[in-house]
Parts: structure tokens; C-alpha cells; sequence
């Protein structure tokens, strides 16, 4: 889809993007992306009908459709909406989101028992936290204070690489308990989170209207492939794809959701 083609869409279905650390969503018309894969879960839900997925020679329809890691699928909106998230895999997120699924397969799950809720695109920031909620709940907690203060350090400056051995020195913890105190509290490893934030900076410079150049060098990529690498590594698709079809990205320094 192109940009011109996007534009003409009713103001419903303007593609959008929001990320947070470990975790994105996606609203809009489907991509007519190839067969691929990511390194994240993918969950995705018709808005305007069932999904056909394929993943090598089987065919799949459902409303509703949680997709492993490093499964090279194809999903089919036959023309219509869908809305999807992504789950970084070590989460609390993904661990969630599969036991919310009616028929889980060795290689997909179908049927989330809220989809006919989840068939409503959310419009805003608000609602597409309240969707994320839905499709993936996982109890509130309140964080380490150390863990806080790192994570803040990590997002006030993704482009600085302070080494885990500094960053737990800063809270007085050792290496070793820092990394496993860190990924209790927010859920996935510490260089996993750092490349979310970076990726989210990245965003948000995009959203900016900044060029790829500009936007890897804000987030700490080492070069504008480098991002491009790592964001179809984690979502199956390039940045560049996301921005010819129109897509509007969002991140919490743009919204009320940080």
C-alpha cells in the first residue's frame, strides 16, 4: 500500500503504531507484507472479518491468531483492518497473551477469548493501552527503586551504553543480581530492553519527520542499517515499509502513557 492509497482510507483506519518498552501495537489496513518473521509474538485480530494465515503449506482462519517467534507466516486481511501487537518473548506480556487463547497449536494459537472486544481498533493512546490490557493482562506492580532508576538512566539517554557492571555499581548491586533483578521487575533482560527503548527513540525521531540517519544516530544505532537490521528483526518488517504506507508512529514521549 502507498501513501497516497493510505491517505484516501476513511480518518478510522489511519494506520498507527504505538511502542512502549517490550511491547507495540499496530492499527490499520494489513500491509500485504510477504511471508516473514520476527523475533517478537505477534497477536493479530481481524477488525473486518477473519485472518488466513499460512505458515509453510497450512492455512489458517481465524478472527484472532498469536504468533511465535521465528515462524515465517503470511496473514491475509483479505482486504480489510486488523490490529496487532508485538510482545517482546520474555515478558510477562507473552506469557499472558498465550493463556488467553482457546486452541493453542504447536506453531500457532487461535481464538483469544476476548476477540470480539479486541476487534475494535483502538483510536488513542488511552485505548490502545486498554487493548494491550485486554489482549495481555498481567497484574499491576510497583518496581524495584533500583530497577526504576536504571530504567529512567536507560530513557532519559538510549544512545549512551553504560556496561551492566557500571549500571549495577550505580544502585549497589553486583552484575549477576542486577541482570536477574532487572528482568524479574520489568519482565525481559536488560539488553533486550535497551534496544526497546532504543528502537522507541528511533520512533520517535521518525515520527518527528527526521530521517533514518538522524533517527539511528538520537537512538545509539551505529549506523541508519544497523536500525533498519533491528526493527525488521524485531517486527518482521522495516521501518521504511511502515513509513511508505502511511503509518503514524507513536511512543510515550508523545503520549500521556509514560
Amino acid at each position: 500500500m502507498t501513501a497516497a492509497a493510505a491517505a484516501t482510507l476513511p480518518r478510522t483506519c489511519c494506520p498507527s503504531v504505538w511502542l512502549w518498552p517490550g511491547e507495540a501495537l499496530y492499527a490499520g489496513p494489513g500491509l500485504d507484507l510477504d511471508p516473514h518473521s520476527g523475533s517478537v509474538w505477534c497477536l493479530a485480530v481481524g477488525v473486518d472479518g477473519p485472518l488466513r494465515i499460512s505458515v509453510g503449506t497450512r492455512r489458517v482462519t481465524a478472527r484472532s491468531v498469536l504468533i511465535p517467534p521465528r515462524v515465517i507466516h503470511h496473514l491475509d486481511t483479505r482486504g480489510g483492518r486488523l490490529v496487532s501487537c508485538y510482545l517482546d518473548p520474555t515478558s510477562s506480556r507473552a506469557s499472558a497473551a498465550r493463556a488467553r487463547f482457546r486452541n493453542a497449536g504447536t506453531d500457532l494459537a487461535t481464538g483469544h477469548r476476548d476477540e470480539e472486544l479486541l476487534a475494535e481498533p483502538p483510536a488513542d493512546a488511552d485505548t490502545a493501552r486498554r487493548w494491550l490490557g485486554l489482549a495481555a493482562p498481567v497484574p499491576p506492580r510497583q518496581c524495584d527503586s533500583r530497577i526504576a532508576a536504571i530504567a529512567a538512566r536507560i530513557g532519559a539517554d538510549p544512545a549512551a551504553a553504560p556496561s551492566s557492571s557500571e549500571l549495577a555499581a550505580a544502585v549497589g548491586l553486583s552484575e549477576s543480581r542486577l541482570l536477574h533483578l532487572f528482568r524479574r521487575e520489568t519482565g525481559t533482560s536488560l539488553r533486550r530492553y535497551r534496544l526497546w527503548i532504543r528502537l522507541m527513540r528511533a520512533g520517535a525521531a521518525i515520527g518527528a519527520g527526521h530521517n533514518l540517519t538522524r533517527a539511528a544516530a538520537d537512538a545509539g544505532f551505529a549506523s541508519p542499517s544497523h536500525l533498519a537490521d533491528r526493527f525488521k528483526a524485531t517486527f518482521g518488517l522495516t521501518a521504511t515499509q511502515l513509513l511508505k504506507a502511511g503509518v503514524v508512529l507513536h511512543t510515550p514521549a508523545q503520549t500521556a502513557t509514560s
